[in-house]
């Protein structure tokens, strides 16, 4: 009997046992979700209630901007990436080697630096603007009209640019994983090119071209540069104006929630316009497809199409930012070099910070048996859904709260006043990136970790390993090409965040894209130039790792 009791208290004590990797995980899921919690509880508790006021006089105004840019921004990227990727996935023209990567190019220029460019370019003191005048003698604005180029139609322009390789590159992927015997019937069934497209190519790739332009959308969503540059007034730029302007938190903070509802709206309709869709491979051995030679117009046609999104997203904003860039002397502009220090400073942390973290989760919830490590992880991928004003917001405030008390106990114990630890300096910021980009770490690693065969892991605790050991020597170097990429990829993105940004940025610390921002918004394009080509060079770095990932 003593035995059998102390076997039962043995098993009930392994039962409560405390599992440090699923604590873990637990802790990790529980700050990358506090903004929202934080935005959702100063949304219904506010202290002043400006939300009738909101509602019936720039809320509608909002609304109705942020939805065109939304559907107008992720209709034109869906034309642009899937017409671009079936040409360079179906057909041989001049010059589709290098265009298929080229076209990947506008990744690295943020949408902000581009409405800069577009508006230097096509203004009226312009290269453009002026070479009318001088060609037909015109002295000033009223001897011609020239379209408006701060417009909703321009920012619409300027975001598509930039953001349809998100649809191109999935869209490419999905096109080359189709069977060419799919494409072989349909031909012979009599359907010309327009009708393989429409019947065949485009139902089997609707699930990834609608993943795209679901990221197209929330990035739209979130962009706040373009937007305030061309005095377009979104949800976004609502948010900037009703907390720093009208100092009113809960207004800001309903404006944010209005926001996650069209983004939780956004990702449940593509999900269930799908759910009883089902795509499958037909053979087991499926033959790629074999592109058809363009010949003549209409291969020169088909380079055409596919090189303009590249000159309009890539070309023309560098072309522009180089020619301003050209003066030696902006590049020893006064504070350019600490914003670049500050920049790769902050930005490496945090894609350190995150990229360990979504490590260290997945692996948790691999090996731990508790249930909801397992399902927070999902959830906490919202993050990355979530505008950079939006988790600013939701930071702040709490760890403004957080900053004062602790202050306050050293003030209490010691007599010394630290200050502001995490508000007053850099960490919110760290913060703030690590929560935006959580989901390029976590689902990175959670694929790359799946790929790794169990019997590797296993063998190393059969040999004494502990679940950390086995991490460092086992699965990291295994999956170290992964973890790369996505350290480079939550690097990049970093280093061109803007709202978030401008909103925790300490006092007078300044990055590359606050800059950039600063330096346009006061027409000083010559000044912004060298900090938009460093981010821009930044982001080539990622678009090469995509191109090599996706060859």
């Amino acid at each position: 009997m003593p035995d059998h009791y102390s076997q039962i208290k043995k098993n009930s004590q392994r039962r409560i046992a405390l599992d440090p990797w699923s604590i873990g995980a637990t802790v990790i899921a529980f700050v990358v979700l506090m903004p929202i919690g934080a935005i959702l509880w100063f949304a219904f508790h506010p202290t002043d209630n400006i939300w009738p006021h909101l509602l019936s006089t720039t809320l509608p105004r909002y609304l109705a901007n942020t939805g065109i840019l939304m559907v107008c921004v992720g209709m034109l990227a869906a034309a642009i990436g899937t017409g671009a990727a079936w040409l360079v996935v179906m057909y041989q023209f001049p010059a589709r080697r290098w265009l298929q990567w080229a076209l990947l190019m506008p990744l690295a220029v943020p949408a902000y630096v581009g409405a800069y460019a577009l508006v230097d370019f096509f203004e009226y003191a312009g290269p453009v603007q002026t070479a009318l005048r001088a060609v037909f003698g015109w002295t000033n604005a009223q001897d011609y009209a020239f379209p408006a180029i701060r417009t909703r139609g321009a920012a619409v322009l300027v975001l598509a640019a930039a953001l349809y390789p998100y649809v191109y590159i999935l869209a490419r992927a999905a096109f080359r994983e189709q069977s060419g015997a799919s494409f072989e019937v349909a031909r012979a069934l009599g359907a010309g090119p327009f009708a393989r497209f429409w019947r065949v190519g485009l139902p089997l790739a609707r699930p990834a071209i609608a993943a795209g332009v679901a990221v197209v959308m929330m990035e739209t969503v979130n962009d706040y540069g373009t937007v305030d540059y061309f005095a377009v007034q979104t949800l976004t730029t609502g948010i900037f104006s009703v907390w720093l302007q009208g100092g009113n938190l809960g207004g800001a903070a309903q404006l944010a929630v209005c926001v996650l509802t069209i983004i939780v709206m956004l990702v449940t309709i593509e999900k269930l316009s799908r759910r009883k869709s089902r795509f499958y491979i037909s053979a087991r051995n499926a033959r790629p497809v074999a592109p058809s030679v363009l010949e003549g117009w209409r291969g020169w046609a088909a380079t055409a199409l596919c090189s303009l999104p590249v000159l309009v997203g890539f070309a023309l904003p560098m072309a522009v930012l180089m020619s301003h860039a050209a003066d030696v002397s902006e590049w020893t502009a006064k504070g350019l070099h600490l914003a670049v220090a500050r920049t790769v400073i902050v930005a490496g942390i945090a894609a350190m910070l995150t990229v360990a973290g979504g490590v260290f989760m997945v692996y948790g919830v691999r090996l731990g048996r508790k249930k909801w490590p397992a399902i927070l992880m999902p959830i906490t991928a919202i993050g990355y859904a979530a505008p950079g004003a939006v988790l600013a917001l939701g930071i702040l405030v709490p760890l403004a709260a957080l900053d004062n008390k602790v202050a306050d106990g050293i003030v209490a114990l010691t007599g010394y006043d630290p200050g502001l630890l995490m508000t007053g300096t850099a960490a919110a910021l760290v913060l703030a990136y690590v929560v935006r980009f959580f989901a390029i770490a976590q689902g990175t690693a959670d694929a790359a970790l799946g790929r790794v065969s169990p019997s590797l892991p296993m063998a190393a605790r059969s040999l004494g390993r502990t679940k950390g050991g086995t991490l460092r020597a086992v699965q990291i170097p295994l999956v170290q090409a992964s973890i790369g990429s996505a350290l480079l990829l939550v690097f990049v993105d970093a280093v061109k965040e803007l709202p978030a940004t401008l909103l925790l940025r300490p006092f007078n610390f300044d990055t590359l894209a606050t800059r950039v921002h600063a330096k346009a918004s006061l027409e000083n394009i010559s000044e912004a130039a060298p900090a938009a080509l460093m981010i821009s060079v930044i982001g080539l770095l990622a678009v090469a790792l995509l191109a090599r990932a996706n060859r």
